[in-house]
Formats: structure tokens, sequence, C-alpha cells
């Protein structure tokens, strides 16, 4: 299922112009500095140095890690010819 997901995701981002990427980008860094910059502050690191933006790329990549390991459950549902699966 989650890679069905990427795999549209990136289509969809092959389709945006450079500026859109950029953007994407833009505000996927200023959703990690919103979530993770607290705890790096926390853990000690001083803001806006490279320590402190390595701190917030390993939390989110830890994240990233956990969420892409839950065991996902598929539900398959139907008879000869026809199927109907559902995931989650």
């Amino acid at each position: 299922m989650m890679r069905y997901v990427w795999m549209i995701l990136l289509s969809l981002s092959a389709c945006a112009t450079p500026a859109e990427r950029a953007a994407n980008v833009q505000k996927d860094v200023e959703r990690m500095i919103e979530v993770y910059g607290p705890g790096c502050d926390k853990l000690g690191f001083n803001k806006d140095t490279d320590p402190w933006r390595e701190c917030i790329l390993r939390l989110n990549a830890r994240d990233d890690a956990r969420y892409l390991s839950r065991p996902m459950t598929t539900n398959c549902i139907g008879h000869r010819g026809f199927y109907n699966c559902t995931s989650f």
C-alpha cells in the first residue's frame, strides 16, 4: 500500500515545476523544524547550528522508519473473478 502512495507522490512531483517542488521541500523543512526543533533544543543542541539540523533530520528519519515498519493488515473478500482487498 505505501509503495503505491509513494509512486503516486513521485508521479505528482514529476508534473510539478521546479519552483513548486522547491516550495514543497520548503514546507517539509518548516514542518520538521516545527515538530522536532523544540525536542532538539531540549536535548541541548544550539538552535540554527549544523548539529541541531542533524538532530532534526535524525528524529524525522526515525519517525519515518517507525511509520513504514508498522505491520499492515489486509482483508480480502469476494468470489471467483472479483476480490476486494483493503489494507490498514
